[in-house]
């Protein structure tokens, strides 16, 4: 049984966390770990913008997930349950300090190579959400690296869908303000 758990669906593999034995407790959350470790430690870091602070984050958060499992009922969206304990350890770790930023930026020129644009751009932006409030980074970050729709950023925020609509579009306003010495052009976004 345990052999076959990627053919389990998450809301399954919960439910397996939930179990009176303890192998089969740490397989299926060995199982949700290998699906979902890779998004919530890069949702992480695009909020927090510090490895080292993402990771200690990233692996609080699998802790509660793993602990919280045996008293929580059935779960049908176990990745938005670890994205909400990931988001409130996030919170609580700025408001819990006074944030520092350098921003540093040290491009000579642009290259013709269009794959280092691009790689160019990400820096910039990624530099530039490190000047964000909180709301409108994480808004970003789920809407235009994360894809989610306004009502999934809605459910995992507990903001209303008009509230997220509005981060996201002032987010991206105030990345313009804040890249404009260094891109022409970020209408794309």
């Amino acid at each position: 049984m345990l052999a076959a758990l990627h053919a389990y669906s998450d809301s399954e593999l919960f439910a397996l966390m939930q179990s009176a034995e303890k192998h089969v407790r740490d397989a299926a959350f060995k199982e949700l770990y290998e699906r979902f470790s890779q998004r919530i430690y890069a949702y992480c870091l695009h909020v927090l913008g510090s490895e080292d602070e993402a990771l200690d984050i990233f692996q609080e958060s699998f802790i509660r997930f793993y602990n919280a499992a045996p008293g929580t009922s059935s779960q049908e969206n176990p990745s938005g349950m670890l994205l909400k304990i990931a988001r409130n350890l996030c919170l609580n770790f700025k408001r819990d300090r006074k944030e520092t930023v350098e921003f540093e930026a040290e491009h000579d020129g642009i290259s013709p190579c269009e794959n280092y644009e691009n790689q160019e751009l990400l820096d910039l932006i990624s530099g530039a959400l490190k000047y964000l409030e909180f709301e409108y980074r994480e808004a970003f970050v789920l809407r235009m690296m994360y894809e989610m729709s306004y009502q999934e950023i809605s459910e995992i925020t507990g903001s209303t869908i008009h509230a997220v609509r509005n981060r996201v579009f002032r987010a991206k306003e105030k990345i313009r303000i804040i890249l404009s010495p260094y891109v022409v052009d970020l209408e794309r976004f």
